[in-house]
C-alpha cells in the first residue's frame, strides 16, 4: 500500500512538473502546420477583382467595367444613346464602403476631356447611379450627403466579354 501511494505521488509531481514546463520553440525547418496550402493551389485575395455591368434604359445602354485593386477603382464606361450623341471614356476613383466614388473622363460629341464625377452604391444586384444636385460647373456632386441612389440608372451584372467588346 506504501509502495501504491508513494508511486502515486510521484507521478503526480512529474505530471505537475510538466505541464508547468514551457514547450521549447521549434527551429524554423521543422515548423508543420494542419493548414498549410501549396502556393499554386491558393487563392489570390490581393489581386483586383473586375466586375462588369450593363444597364439598358428605353433604347439607352451604358457598359462599364471596374477593376477593383484594394479600393483603388479603375474602368471604362461607355454610353451608347438612340438619339443623342454617345460617350465613351475611363473610370478612376476609390470605393468608400459600398459606394464607388469615380471620375469619369470622356470624349462626348468628338470632344475629349470631359469630366464628370459618377457615384455608384455597389450592392450584389449591381449598380446604382447617385443622384444629387451639381455644382456651378455642372461636373461635381454640390453635396456628397444629399445624394440619393434611387431613381438612378441601375446597371446589372454580366459577362464582361460582351461589356469588353462594347468598349472597343
Amino acid at each position: 500500500m506504501k509502495k501504491t501511494i508513494l508511486l502515486s505521488t510521484v507521478t503526480a509531481l512529474m505530471l505537475m512538473m510538466n505541464c508547468n514546463k514551457k514547450p521549447e520553440p521549434a527551429a524554423p525547418d521543422q515548423l508543420v502546420t494542419d493548414t498549410a496550402v501549396a502556393p499554386e493551389k491558393s487563392a489570390d485575395t490581393l489581386g483586383a477583382k473586375s466586375f462588369c455591368y450593363i444597364g439598358v434604359t428605353g433604347k439607352d445602354t451604358v457598359f462599364v467595367s471596374i477593376d477593383d485593386n484594394l479600393g483603388t477603382i479603375t474602368g471604362k464606361m461607355a454610353t451608347k444613346n438612340y438619339e443623342k450623341d454617345s460617350n465613351k471614356g475611363t473610370l478612376s476613383g476609390f470605393k468608400s464602403g459600398d459606394t464607388l466614388k469615380l471620375t469619369y473622363e470622356f470624349a462626348s460629341e468628338g470632344v475629349s476631356g470631359n469630366k464628370n464625377d459618377l457615384y455608384f452604391l455597389q450592392t450584389k444586384d449591381g449598380l446604382s447611379e447617385g443622384i444629387g444636385e451639381r455644382d456651378a460647373s455642372g461636373t461635381k456632386y454640390a453635396s456628397e450627403k444629399k445624394i440619393t441612389y434611387t431613381g438612378g440608372r441601375m446597371l446589372k451584372p454580366a459577362d464582361c466579354s460582351q461589356v469588353t467588346e462594347s468598349l472597343k
